[in-house]
């Protein structure tokens, strides 16, 4: 009885030894998990207020450098004027002219028969601009854009731009003028904030969500996040937590706090995913379009977090490259596009991969060595290794001419990728010794249909042949875009017409289907070095 007494009461001292240290560990643990949080949408504001800062400034300079136009107005010089303003600023997608208050001319052209006022401003910026927050464009129409104005001219923007961010599932985003007109939001934000975000604190609690407001010179942002997500993630720190005494319960608190500081950031998970080589490549297959033979495949990075959740290349390439990571993450792309196919390639020197490079790659050269490294001793050919490159990466078109030509000595095929969707234009292919043109989905989608760029895709493969540079159409989804890429001489394509991004080994037997069935080999992709 006794033994059994003493049994019970050291049963319940040692419960209470361990539960009060873990109740204390859990609320500490809990309060530092809120406001990491919190911290964290703090930061996500903060980085969609500097990104609609950045927006406004460059639509500032971009109204500032027309308004200085001495051309007479809407005539043919005015408007291809204007149209290589809006080529050459990233952040606006057309420009309007105004005379007495009616759109007279745009970027595109003529605006059609019926007269187009110019609406009412909502906002006027600190620096005079005056801001609509939704404007439909008059030619091409599509979705609604945010407009800024200065005297007779108007920009438009993607408002997208202003919460192109990464951010962790669940997490919303809303960002608004200064005097609380939404601009554009992010999967959808609790109305209940977005409604009365001029009155939000900096941090606090609404509906069940955590948010975080960010405030500027013209801008107000809020981030939120569901509390029950937190909750969640306590759950694990819980179980780990209490079978253990006040010692592991303090070093528990401590993981946590790393943990959180950890993954406060896009930036820092981004880093980690870079040291943790995080990154998985997929392969877009190349067709040759006369005899439908596989002849290449592009690399497309993903990033595979340990979670399983595979995230696409436009939610982090951004951010990696506005600090520095790309250039490892190409690398890795490299060695592992290497590693996988490397059986194919070896036996079939017909057959090639392209690699994606960033702007920074293009004006160094660095990644030349980097490659030749990698293919050292693996029986690949560098006529293999395809470079692709955005028309961003050709903006300084000397030092692109000095690695464009090195690659090419090397035995590198170059080429311009997404051709006609940022700064492009007739002089960089004249100047650079390209050899091939990738034309944008963006142009393919229009074939067949009444848009007002499809008749931009034609003048596109006419000019390439010009300058005879093979040409690979991206994103064909149909038949008959196939069909009329082929009649107007077009050698390549990729899209899901075809399939879609393979892992390495639904590739290769993706290759070796479309090889045996089609029983001819296909053109052997080869240009000399001039």
């Amino acid at each position: 009885m006794e033994r059994s007494r003493i049994v019970v009461i050291a049963s319940i001292l040692a419960a209470l030894g361990a539960i009060l240290p873990m109740l204390a560990a859990y609320y500490l643990s809990w309060s530092i998990a809120v406001r990491g949080e919190q911290m964290r949408l703090a930061r996500l504001a903060d980085y969609a207020i500097m990104r609609a800062d950045a927006a406004l400034d460059e639509a500032t300079h971009a109204l500032k450098t027309a308004d200085r136009f001495d051309v007479p107005p809407c005539m043919a010089s005015h408007i291809s004027a204007m149209r290589a303003l809006v080529v050459n600023t990233t952040a606006i997608e057309d420009i309007g002219y105004f005379e007495n208050g009616l759109l007279r001319c745009t970027s595109w052209g003529y605006p059609p028969r019926r007269l187009t006022r110019a609406q009412p401003a909502d906002f006027v910026a600190a620096n005079g601009i005056e801001v609509i927050p939704r404007m439909y464009p008059t030619i091409s129409t599509g979705t609604a854009m945010t407009a800024f104005r200065l005297g007779s001219y108007t920009v438009l923007t993607n408002p997208a731009r202003f919460v192109d961010v990464i951010a962790e599932p669940g997490t919303r985003l809303a960002v608004a003028t200064k005097n609380g007109v939404v601009v554009s939001t992010l999967n959808d934000p609790d109305s209940s904030l977005t409604a009365r975000l001029s009155e939000l604190p900096k941090t606090g609690s609404s509906g069940g969500n955590l948010f975080a407001t960010g405030r500027g010179a013209n801008w107000i942002a809020v981030a939120s996040a569901p509390s029950i997500a937190m909750l969640k993630d306590m759950d694990r720190e819980r179980l780990l937590l209490l079978p253990v005494g006040a010692l592991v319960a303090a070093l528990m608190v401590g993981l946590v706090i790393w943990l959180s500081r950890r993954r406060l950031s896009p930036l820092g998970e981004l880093s980690i995913a870079v040291q943790r080589h995080e990154f998985i490549v997929h392969y877009q297959p190349l067709i040759e379009l006369k005899t439908g033979i596989c002849v290449g495949a592009e690399a497309l990075v993903r990033w595979r977090r340990p979670d399983g959740q595979v995230v696409r290349p436009d939610l982090f390439v951004p951010l990696a490259e506005e600090n520095g990571l790309i250039e490892e993450i190409t690398d890795q792309v490299i060695r592992a596009a290497i590693a996988e196919l490397k059986s194919v390639l070896v036996a079939d020197r017909s057959l090639h991969i392209a690699v994606n490079l960033a702007a920074d790659d293009i004006k160094s050269g660095r990644i030349l060595p980097v490659i030749a490294a990698a293919l050292e001793n693996t029986g690949i050919l560098a006529e293999q290794v395809w470079l692709e490159a955005t028309e961003r990466g050709f903006m300084d078109v000397k030092s692109a001419r000095a690695t464009i030509e090195e690659a090419r000595r090397r035995g590198h095929s170059v080429a311009i990728d997404d051709f006609g969707t940022g700064y492009s234009s007739l002089q960089y292919l004249q100047e650079l010794p390209l050899d091939a043109l990738k034309i944008d989905k963006s142009f393919i989608d229009t074939v067949g249909t009444d848009s007002a760029t499809s008749s931009i895709t034609p003048h596109i493969i006419d000019m390439a042949k010009s300058l005879d540079l093979y040409i690979v159409a991206e994103g064909i989804e149909r038949q008959e875009q196939a069909d009329y890429l082929l009649e107007r001489g077009v050698q390549y394509g990729q899209g899901w017409l075809f399939s879609k991004a393979l892992p390495a080994a639904e590739f290769i037997a993706f290759y070796n289907d479309r090889k045996r069935r089609r029983g001819v080999g296909p053109t052997v992709i080869r240009r000399e070095i001039a």
